[in-house]
């Protein structure tokens, strides 16, 4: 059983609450590589969730590479660990790429920075 919780008062939107939970989970060391995780209607039904939004969080999941589809076998936690740390450093060096190519100091970089973390 996977153990997350949804909230239907919040303005976060289940499917992203799902995605977001699944990929805390996976960076806390609980859900490591190779863990099957619930069908999409058995979660469904655990959460009180349309099967529709679960099967959306897990698509996702599957872009992002946190999650893994083995036909009939199920679904597991991918084997490549944390994706999103990759895709978070590959952020990061692109833009620093940007703003040493627009001609600006880390401490430019760092002002830009803390004002998209906290419009």
């Amino acid at each position: 059983m996977l153990e997350i919780t949804v909230s239907h008062d919040s303005g976060v939107p289940p499917y992203e609450q799902l995605r977001l939970a699944v990929i805390a989970r996976v960076r806390a060391g609980e859900l490591t590589a190779g863990t099957k995780i619930p069908t999409v209607r058995a979660l469904a039904a655990q959460l009180n969730l349309a099967p529709n939004t679960v099967a959306r969080a897990y698509r996702e999941l599957e872009q992002d590479g946190v999650l893994e589809t083995h036909g009939r076998l199920g679904t597991f936690i991918a084997s490549s660990g944390d994706p999103t740390a990759d895709a978070a450093a590959r952020a990061a060096t692109e833009y620093v790429a940007t703003i040493r190519h627009l001609g600006l100091d880390a401490t430019a970089a760092l002002h830009y920075v803390k004002s998209a973390l906290n419009p």
